[in-house]
């Protein structure tokens, strides 16, 4: 089970690599990874087991997140009006997206960074994404609003990118062209 102590933080060099691609069939190491990362983000949101645990909330988790330069990652995004968004991504990648943008009003957060920043971060409002399951299907699915900006806060993490390095430094709060906010429930 993947506990607080097991997630890098800001500064960790893993989270500034390119992770490599995996290929199929997994190894075990592999897919217990996959299942590892899924495991937290469900057992975060639950107030018993993450309270006992001491875990943080999150609906994400990367792989660099826990020092594995590998390009999954897992979701996990309950929604009481439509079906909950669960799944681990392998090699996962947007194939399209809007044109426009969005960004949550209240800034986004990361398992990785122990402070707030502020300011808004930029993402697209719309994406189209390819990616594998832990057996080696490819699956394709669209998302917007909180999906869409936690798919591509939790890829950025694939690419070495820190959710911050989207916020305009001069002016974190200026307003995004061509954007509708999003707001967090």
């Amino acid at each position: 089970m993947i506990l607080m102590k097991d997630i890098v933080r800001e500064g960790h060099p893993a989270l500034r690599k390119q992770a490599h691609a995996l290929s199929f069939p997994l190894t075990d190491q592999e897919r217990q990874l996959g299942n590892d990362l899924l495991e937290y983000v469900k057992n975060s949101q639950d107030p018993d087991i993450s309270e006992k645990h001491h875990l943080r909330a999150g609906i994400g988790l990367a792989a660099p997140q826990v020092n594995e330069s590998v390009q999954m990652f897992a979701l996990h995004i309950p929604d009481e009006k439509a079906a909950t968004i669960s799944f681990v991504a392998i090699n996962p990648k947007i194939i399209s997206h809007s044109v426009e943008k969005t960004y949550f009003t209240s800034g986004e957060g990361c398992l990785s960074v122990d402070r707030e920043v502020e300011g808004f971060v930029p993402r697209y409002a719309r994406i189209t994404i390819k990616a594998f399951d832990l057996d080696g299907n490819e699956f394709k699915k669209r998302f917007k609003g909180l999906a869409a900006i936690a798919f591509q806060h939790e890829l950025d993490h694939l690419n070495g990118i820190m959710f911050y390095d989207h916020i305009n430094q001069e002016n974190p709060y200026e307003e995004i062209p061509n954007a509708t906010p999003f707001e967090r429930d």
